[in-house]
């Protein structure tokens, strides 16, 4: 496999990797992201 080939694997597994943590984190980013909208609201 050429440098280019490698370097295309290597963006595959860490895009892979990053919507995994996405999808097994996506609860506690969700309520993490709306608590802060809530208190931006509240500071109106």
């Amino acid at each position: 496999m050429n440098k280019r080939g490698m370097e295309l694997v290597q963006v595959a597994i860490l895009v892979a990797i990053a919507v995994a943590i996405g999808l097994i984190f996506k609860t506690q980013i969700t309520d993490f992201v709306n608590e802060t909208f809530k208190g931006l609201d509240n500071f109106n």
